[in-house]
C-alpha cells in the first residue's frame, strides 16, 4: 500500500444518535452524529412512527381499504355468478333426465307449385 494517501482509522469512534444512544464503532472519523439508530428505528423496535404531512398517510390508508373492499365485492360477484351458472347446468341435466328423447321424424310435404 502507498503511504500517506489513506485516512487514519479510529477503532474507537463514538457514534451519538439523536435519541441519546451512544456506541463505539470503527471509522475514519473520530466522532459521528446520526439522526436514527437501531435503538430508535421502527424496523428494529417494531413501533411505527409516521410523520404525516398534508394527510398523505390517511389518503394512502383510505385507498388501500377501498381497493380491498372492491376486491372482495368482485370476488362475491364472481362466486354468485358461478353459483347461478351451476344451478342452470343442474336444471338442464335434470330436465334431460326426466323427458325421454323423441325420435326425429321427417315430414314430407307435397305442393303442386313446388314441382313446376
Amino acid at each position: 500500500m502507498k503511504k500517506e494517501i489513506h485516512p487514519e482509522f479510529h477503532t474507537d469512534a463514538k457514534v451519538t444518535c439523536s435519541c441519546g444512544a451512544t456506541f463505539v464503532v470503527g471509522s475514519t472519523l473520530p466522532e459521528i452524529k446520526v439522526e436514527i439508530c437501531s435503538n430508535c428505528h421502527p424496523f428494529y423496535t417494531g413501533t411505527e412512527k409516521i410523520l404525516d404531512t398534508a394527510g398523505r398517510v390517511e389518503k394512502f390508508k383510505a385507498k388501500t381499504a377501498k381497493a380491498k373492499s372492491l376486491e372482495e365485492e368482485e370476488k362475491k360477484k364472481k362466486e354468485k355468478k358461478q353459483a347461478k351458472y351451476k344451478k342452470q347446468q343442474e336444471k338442464k341435466v335434470a330436465s334431460t333426465k326426466k323427458t325421454p328423447a323423441k325420435k326425429a321424424t321427417k315430414k314430407t310435404t307435397t305442393n303442386k307449385d313446388d314441382k313446376k
